[in-house]
């Protein structure tokens, strides 16, 4: 008779949780990014970790870098240029400081992601984006793709990265 009270409890958090992640207009595919027709990849969320990254001055935001697994697998192998198929995704939050560490501490100096900032997605395919060096890319706010002037930004800012197959991403190994 004990476990009725506690199933019923798991049930309604399940159903709880189902519906915070429906009403999460960020994690829907919908809408493609203009020229590379990209759209944010179902599942995104469960992906292997790449990096992370913390970006200062202008930007103050913590990334998270992650990758399918043909992605992942290239990594771990050093395989360059990457595959088709391999499948980047960066998370961009604004930093702001950890209240509750910051109390352990004594002063500023922990800090977790705050409001979101938004999602980039690189995409491996040769043939499909043969004119920026086999990769598509999109951006996206709130789960809308941001508009045709950012995305002719996407290539021309990765060219400095070209000896790394266009990645500014390094896999952060652990031992």
């Amino acid at each position: 008779m004990k476990r009725i009270p506690l199933l019923l409890a798991a049930g309604a958090t399940l159903i709880a949780l189902a519906a915070s992640v429906v009403a999460l207009p960020h994690l829907t595919p919908d809408e493609a990014s203009p020229i590379y027709g990209v759209t944010i990849p179902a599942g995104f969320r469960d992906w292997q970790l790449i990096s992370v990254t913390h970006e200062e001055g202008d930007y103050n935001q913590l990334r998270a870098q992650l990758g399918n697994d043909i992605a992942i697998k290239a990594y771990r192998q050093g395989k360059l240029p990457f595959p088709d198929g391999a499948i980047i995704v960066a998370l961009h939050w604004k930093r702001v400081p950890s209240d509750e560490d910051n109390k352990v501490f004594g002063k500023t100096q922990a800090f977790v992601t705050g409001a979101p900032v938004n999602m980039q997605v690189m995409v491996k395919d040769s043939k499909k984006y043969a004119a920026s060096a086999g990769w598509g890319f999109g951006d996206f706010k709130d789960g809308k793709a941001s508009d045709q002037a950012l995305h002719e930004k996407c290539y021309p800012c990765h060219v400095p990265a070209k000896g790394n197959d266009y990645v500014f991403t390094h896999y952060a190994a652990w031992h």
